[in-house]
C-alpha cells in the first residue's frame, strides 16, 4: 500500500479503492422498534428474480474532494445472463473514472478471479495512466468501499420493494446521495486508518 501511495504522490495520481457489491428483492434485515414483546414481522413473499450488482470506486487524492463513482448492473435472472461484471465492465468503470478524473490513477482491489485474470492483465497494460495493487487477502477493513456498501444496505433495511427495477432505482439514489455528501465519503476512508501521505525514504 505504501508503493501506491508513493507512485500516486509521483504522478499526481488519485487513488481509487474498488469493490463490489449486490443486493437481491430480499431485503437485509434491520433493527426496528416495536412494542415490548411483539416483534415486527416484515412480510416478504421472495416472488421474482434479479438481483443489482455495484461495483464502485471511491477515489481520494490530498486537497481534492474524495469522490465515489459506481456502475450498477440489473440482472434479470434470463437464461444466458452473466450475474457479475465483466473485464470489459470494469475497464469502461475505469475508463469513465480517469476521464472524470483528469489524472493517472492508482488502483486499488481484492484478489477476485475477475481482477487477476489474463483479459484483465491485457486491459490494464493497455491503459498506461493506470497502475494496480492488490489488496492482500482477507483485509476488506483496508478498502473504504466496503463502507460504502455497509452504509447502503442499512439503508435498504426492511425495505419492500415490488420488483427489480424498483430496487435498481432505490440503489442508484441512495449512491447517489452519498456523491453529494464528501464528509461522509471522508468518513469511509478515514476508518480504514489508511494515512495518504507517502513514506519518507
Amino acid at each position: 500500500m505504501a508503493g501506491g501511495k508513493t507512485v500516486a504522490a509521483q504522478q499526481g495520481a488519485w487513488l481509487c479503492f474498488e469493490d463490489e457489491a449486490g443486493q437481491t428483492l430480499r431485503p437485509p434485515k434491520a433493527r426496528t422498534w416495536g412494542r415490548r414483546g411483539q416483534t415486527p414481522q416484515i412480510p416478504v413473499s421472495g416472488k421474482g428474480s434479479g438481483r443489482v450488482s455495484v461495483a464502485g470506486l471511491v477515489c481520494v487524492r490530498p486537497g481534492h474532494r474524495p469522490r465515489l463513482i459506481y456502475r450498477v448492473r440489473t440482472h434479470r435472472g434470463r437464461k444466458g445472463e452473466r450475474r457479475s461484471f465483466a473485464e470489459t465492465d470494469y475497464a469502461a468503470l475505469l475508463d469513465a473514472a480517469h476521464q472524470q478524473l483528469g489524472a493517472p490513477i492508482v488502483l486499488i482491489w481484492d484478489n477476485l478471479n475477475t481482477h487477476t485474470s489474463h483479459a484483465m492483465r491485457k486491459l490494464v497494460a493497455a491503459r498506461d495512466w493506470l497502475h494496480v495493487i492488490q489488496l492482500p487477502p482477507y483485509t476488506p477493513d483496508l478498502n473504504p468501499t466496503e463502507h460504502v456498501w455497509s452504509h447502503v444496505k442499512r439503508n435498504l433495511g426492511n425495505l419492500i420493494v415490488h420488483g427489480i427495477d424498483q430496487l435498481t432505482a432505490i440503489v442508484k439514489n441512495r449512491l447517489k446521495r452519498i456523491q453529494y455528501r464528501p464528509g461522509l465519503i471522508d468518513a469511509f476512508f478515514a476508518h480504514t486508518r489508511l494515512n495518504l501521505e507517502p513514506q519518507p525514504p
